[in-house]
């Protein structure tokens, strides 16, 4: 790889992080030259970056007035995670059948530390481990089309979907729910690790979208609505 294919990928790297970690919220303009001064970059470098981001979903280009983090609303949100159920149960269902011991054996230390941080009620601790399980499980259904279109659709939704607060209620069902996950994948029960996948990515997207993180919905407007 040349010197210029290696400075795109760490600029659209460092960029995409930068978005993912709320540095750049939802909406804010996208500060060119303070970010070039930071990156010790050129404009033109960032432009191809974000246009790569464009296409991610995580940025929205605007036409000679540069460019914003893109918003998400709440269509954009039903929309993404229910692909994403659809992969993550198709996913347990190839993992039963080609994760390894080994494979188990992390999965299992990654929850026992999981459920440890519940208990201490650290909830940044918790979610880099359910990240963690969830990731497990995908890298052992051996898809790679299955993980690279995983990985697409879980950037735009990650902030939600990992960092959004929870009721003591929701917690404690979100670990029952692990416990579930843990045991079908012990049993290798693909179905029935398909079906606890599909209620716990459900049951996610809606505690996100009453947390409000995503906006809502604009109204049509008069020339698009029905008569």
């Amino acid at each position: 790889m040349d010197f210029k294919a290696m400075l795109h990928e760490e600029v659209v790297s460092r960029v995409r992080a930068m978005l993912l970690d709320g540095e750049i919220p939802p909406g804010a303009r996208i500060p060119e030259r303070d970010l070039c001064e930071k990156l010790q970059i050129s404009r033109t470098p960032l432009r191809e970056a974000l246009k790569v981001l464009a296409a991610e979903g995580l940025v929205q280009l605007l036409p000679n007035r540069g460019s914003r983090a893109a918003r998400l609303t709440d269509k954009d949100m039903r929309d993404l995670f229910e692909v994403c159920q659809g992969l993550e149960a198709l996913a347990g269902e190839l993992a039963c059948e080609r994760i390894t011991e080994a494979e188990i054996a992390d999965v299992a230390a990654a929850h026992t530390a999981m459920v440890r941080h519940y208990g201490d009620r650290d909830l940044l601790q918790y979610y880099r481990c359910n990240r963690t399980i969830h990731e497990a499980i995908i890298a052992a259904a051996g898809n790679p089309v299955l993980s690279g279109l995983y990985e697409s659709v879980t950037a735009r939704i990650r902030r939600a979907r990992y960092v959004t607060p929870m009721t003591p209620r929701r917690w404690a069902l979100a670990v029952q729910e692990h416990e579930a996950i843990l045991n079908a994948l012990q049993r290798r029960d693909g179905v029935g690790l398909s079906h606890i996948l599909r209620a716990h990515l459900r049951h996610k997207r809606e505690e996100v979208l009453q947390a409000g993180f995503a906006e809502q919905d604009e109204a049509p407007a008069p020339w698009q609505r029905q008569a």
